[in-house]
């Protein structure tokens, strides 16, 4: 689903009308990224090597095509701007720089974002007090609304408080990226250490997150340790989006993709957990045996169950 919706948003790339399959090639890259650096046949790091030049390949391809076959859209996506950005007259992106950026950000907004939503359902399982928090917060948004088939304002997607809070802790658990990697710049003193210049340095957000002088009771799930805080995306305290300059440029989309397909979830949907959950980390986090839900559909205006399906998650 991240994926589909990132794709779409950035490229306008649909599965189901591609003879070429994007999703394969980001997971074949994904799954060596942190790998031995052995560049033979068969070896993960090749793998993910191969992933990244497919993956490129297509980008590439559906940017010529777009070149190639210009139209007007109403709605502009992503690539349309990038291009309109290459043919200005001085302007310093080239095709590659082009690729490159858009091979990244397709990347980042359905890779962190997935498996952090798939945390977060398992969080709200296992808590049902935050799920019924979840419930009443968003039931509330719904008797609002003068129409409650209406989308999500900004309003209301501002007001929800408590899911923001479910959001940052989930965050913090994670620790989806375990290691921000950053260049020293001149030379740091840090109690009688020096790091010196063009050093690199790995922050460990791990380290921050699960501190005890931080966090009371740092591994347990409470979204209320969150309340009455201004959730900030970066900051001494919470790296779950990186920090500084060089803080995720997609934090706030990423939060609110989460915020979106959780007001949904809750409001229109009943569920229990059929199997998996185990998490493993490569150090990336990966669910090695899937989380896989049966979805339940809400009928809103009637308390009554319809139709049954069955998703994973």
């Amino acid at each position: 689903m991240a994926f589909s919706f990132g794709a779409k948003i950035l490229l306008s790339y649909s599965e189901s009308k591609s003879s070429k399959n994007l999703r394969q090639a980001y997971a074949d890259f994904q799954h060596g990224l942190i790998s031995f650096p052995l560049n033979i046949p068969g070896t993960a790091y090749w793998k993910c090597l191969q992933g990244r030049k497919k993956a490129v390949e297509i980008i590439k391809s559906i940017l010529e095509e777009r070149c190639a076959t210009p139209r007007k859209r109403q709605e502009k996506d992503f690539l349309d701007l990038v291009i309109e950005e290459i043919k200005k007259n001085g302007s310093l992106m080239t095709e590659a720089m082009a690729l490159d950026l858009l091979f990244v950000l397709v990347f980042a907004a359905f890779e962190t974002t997935s498996i952090t939503l798939t945390l977060a359902v398992k969080n709200v399982c296992e808590h049902p007090k935050v799920l019924e928090e979840l419930i009443k917060e968003h039931e509330a948004i719904l008797r609002n609304r003068k129409n409650i088939e209406s989308g999500i304002t900004w309003q209301e997607y501002k007001s929800m408080n408590f899911t923001h809070a479910v959001i940052h802790e989930t965050v913090r658990l994670a620790n989806i990226v375990p290691g921000i990697f950053r260049k020293v710049l001149k030379d740091v003193d840090i109690k009688g250490y020096t790091i010196p210049a063009g050093w690199i340095v790995m922050v460990c957000p791990p380290a921050v997150h699960m501190n005890p002088k931080q966090y009371d009771d740092p591994f347990t799930f409470n979204p209320w340790r969150w309340q009455g805080q201004v959730l900030h995306a970066g900051s001494q305290k919470f790296m779950g989006f990186g920090g500084g300059s060089r803080l995720c440029a997609g934090a706030e989309f990423s939060k609110m993709q989460m915020a979106i397909f959780l007001h949904h979830l809750v409001t229109k949907y009943r569920w229990r957990v059929i199997k998996g959950g185990d998490i493993i980390r490569i150090p990336a986090v990966i669910f090695p045996n899937g989380f896989h839900i049966q979805i339940l559909e809400k009928n809103i205006q009637k308390d009554a169950t319809t139709t049954e399906s069955r998703e994973t998650v």
